[in-house]
């Protein structure tokens, strides 16, 4: 970026004296001429987010809640609906998802301005991915702000995701009402740390029916990365293989998962999620979460 001299002249500085006179007092307002030369930018670079989203669609915490799919989103820069939770910070060239309390989908009661994968964006999400596919996603990201609970701490937000999801004959198989399989990662950004959350069998003898249901699955006790990220910029990676799972923190700290969950858990269909799911239901609860590039590969 290129400067130029600016020179700036009449500056008028304006204060008030107080004269006293012999005869009665009177305030002067007197104009003092200062001449100082100061720096102005010549242009200003905007820089706009290293994410192709003709693969992705938004849930927004609105409607019943609102999903904007391709190529709809693809104008979010423009899009009335979407302007509010997802729009772009030129400056630092990330893409903003903002979010608080409102609409939820099924099966929580948080909100969220999430993306979710889409395979091909054409059947809406019904083309998904194994874990004997394989999957990696990676995106570089900030917490720039977030609200506080009555206790003076920050409110939690999921940054990424691997869903999981049942096939139709699977859901048909076990009676169910819709797709929906509980989710096998979830990456949060915690008190400024990042803290991963996986899913395990309760039953390593439950048949391959039985694995199916969801509460066949329970939580794991948890990772939270050594490293305190803030409101800083940092890195995940999120590698899938068949029998593994791998999150790596700024390209120096992992985290392996290839037991005998893992293993059961290629059964079912997966996609992944990035952006902000805010875990909160407090009243002016809010996030915003900053993505400054965005990739996935199958």
């Amino acid at each position: 970026m290129s400067n130029f001299r600016s020179h700036i002249a009449i500056l008028l500085v304006l204060f008030t004296l107080n004269v006293s006179c012999q005869d009665n007092d009177k305030d002067e307002i007197i104009a003092v001429e200062v001449e100082e030369e100061i720096d102005v930018p010549s242009e200003i670079t905007y820089k706009l987010p290293n994410i192709d989203l003709s693969h992705w669609k938004v849930t927004l915490p609105i409607g019943k809640p609102t999903e904007v799919l391709p190529p709809e989103i693809l104008k979010y820069a423009t899009n009335e609906t979407l302007k509010p939770f997802m729009y772009n910070d030129s400056i630092n060239g990330a893409l903003v998802f903002y979010t608080y309390p409102g609409e939820t989908t099924a099966n929580t009661s948080y909100s969220r301005t999430e993306l979710r994968e889409l395979m091909n964006p054409e059947d809406g999400g019904t083309t998904n991915w194994t874990f004997a596919e394989g999957g990696y996603m990676k995106g570089t990201l900030s917490v720039p702000e977030v609200s506080k609970d009555e206790d003076g701490k920050f409110h939690r937000t999921i940054i990424m995701q691997i869903h999981g999801r049942l096939t139709n004959e699977q859901r048909d198989l076990i009676g169910e009402d819709d797709n929906n399989a509980p989710p096998i990662l979830k990456i949060y950004w915690t008190y400024g740390y990042v803290r991963v959350k996986t899913k395990v069998l309760k039953d390593l003898d439950a048949t391959p029916t039985e694995i199916l249901y969801t509460d066949a699955w329970g939580d794991d006790e948890g990772y939270t990365f050594p490293t305190y990220v803030g409101h800083d910029k940092f890195t995940l990676e999120v590698k899938v293989s068949e029998g593994k799972m791998e999150v790596i923190l700024n390209e120096n700290e992992s985290k392996v998962y290839d037991d005998i969950h893992i293993e059961k858990w290629n059964v079912f269909e997966n996609y992944f999620k990035a952006g902000n799911y805010l875990v909160s239901t407090d009243e002016n609860a809010f996030a915003k979460v900053n993505y400054y590039n965005l990739n996935i590969t199958h």
